[in-house]
């Protein structure tokens, strides 16, 4: 006699550690189906499921069973005859819901099938006259074909119970119950964990977007301070062009020293800061682009000073046109100065991003 496939749907399986009795180890790599067999040879119910050539799940179904949904997709039902505790994850709680309920169903028939199993062995008894081909042929209609259930899952009296059947539905339930509370522990434990990391990935995504956008505002700043630094040159050409004289050597050599002096310290902190996080490639790049960019404008700088050092040699000839100039250049270095404070408010929100 063959096997009768009653229900069926896809789960991801999964199956308790048998070392820690906490864990979850998936069984399946992707959603496999599941199904509830009725075995007409044992008058069994079984849930059968295949991943391959592998039997993944083969679990007989008693009247002692439960099936407890632990969540909305997800539910589990321990196995003593097997030893250990099965879990499955639907798509959707729809299914969750359709097999807790067959799950019953089945349940109730296997109850079902046991009591008849009572009565049968009861009327094998010497005390009662019945021939053995009338008893075979109950056998063989009861073997052929599951019990039916009504739509509230209706069930007949028990006439007779051993004490030996008491004692093994005693032991079955202690020991589903110690491993559904395992397993509930280890599913409280397990979405506890989901909960952390999506909230932990949730934080990611916001840095990451605060991130993004910090890094196109200082693009921004940085071009912006690229151009009036270019526009600064053309005034100090200008100026050159015009008078032929700059402002006091000491004065702009000192001017031109603090700066580079800040750069360095700039690039020396930016180090430090790409040390701190090299985990972040795409920041990295940035940085790397940004010091590229303060070495262009370092370089820039110089030819600035190369052109006061020129300018140094028609001073002695030009103090009477000094005073005319002056002001100019003092506006020019105070534009420097200005651009020296963005630089160092730069940095602070750059640093303040590496924190994050």
């Amino acid at each position: 006699m063959g096997e009768q496939a009653l229900f069926s749907l896809k789960a991801h399986v999964f199956q308790i550690d048998p070392a820690t009795k906490r864990n979850w180890i998936p069984a399946s790599k992707h959603a496999i189906t599941v199904s509830f067999f009725y075995d007409a040879g044992r008058s069994v119910y079984r849930i059968i499921s295949v991943g391959g050539t592998k039997a993944i799940i083969n679990s007989t179904i008693t009247p002692n069973m439960t099936f407890t949904k632990t969540s909305q997709k997800f539910g589990q039902w321990a196995d003593s005859r097997a030893n250990t505790v099965y879990g499955l994850g639907f798509a959707t709680e729809q299914q969750l819901q359709q097999f807790s309920e067959q799950f019953k169903e089945f349940k109730e028939a296997a109850r079902l099938v046991r009591d008849k199993s009572q009565e049968k062995f009861e009327l094998l008894s010497p005390g009662l006259n019945i021939s053995s081909p009338q008893l075979s042929q109950v056998l063989c209609e009861d073997r052929q074909s599951p019990p039916l259930l009504g739509v509230n899952g209706s069930s007949e009296d028990k006439l007779f119970r051993s004490k030996s059947a008491d004692m093994e539905e005693s032991t079955e339930k202690e020991q589903m119950r110690k491993m559904l509370s395992e397993g509930s522990i280890c599913e409280r434990n397990s979405e506890a964990e989901l909960f952390s990391l999506r909230d932990s990935n949730a934080k990611l995504v916001a840095a990451l977007h605060e991130a993004n956008s910090t890094i196109d505002q200082w693009k921004k700043q940085l071009a912006e301070y690229q151009e009036e630094t270019d526009h600064l040159r053309e005034q100090v050409a200008e100026l050159e062009a015009q008078s032929g004289v700059s402002a006091s050597s000491e004065e702009l050599t000192q001017t031109v020293a603090e700066m580079e002096a800040l750069i360095r310290a700039k690039e020396e902190e930016i180090s430090i800061l790409r040390g701190k996080k090299p985990d972040v490639n795409e920041l990295e790049k940035e940085r790397e682009e940004a010091c590229q960019r303060i070495q262009d404008l370092e370089v820039k700088n110089s030819e600035l000073e190369k052109r006061v050092r020129t300018a140094e040699g028609a001073l002695a000839s030009s103090q009477d046109a000094r005073s005319r100039t002056e002001s100019a250049v003092q506006k020019v270095i105070e534009t420097l100065d200005v651009k020296i404070y963005d630089l160092s408010d730069l940095r602070q929100n750059l640093a303040k991003l590496l924190e994050k």
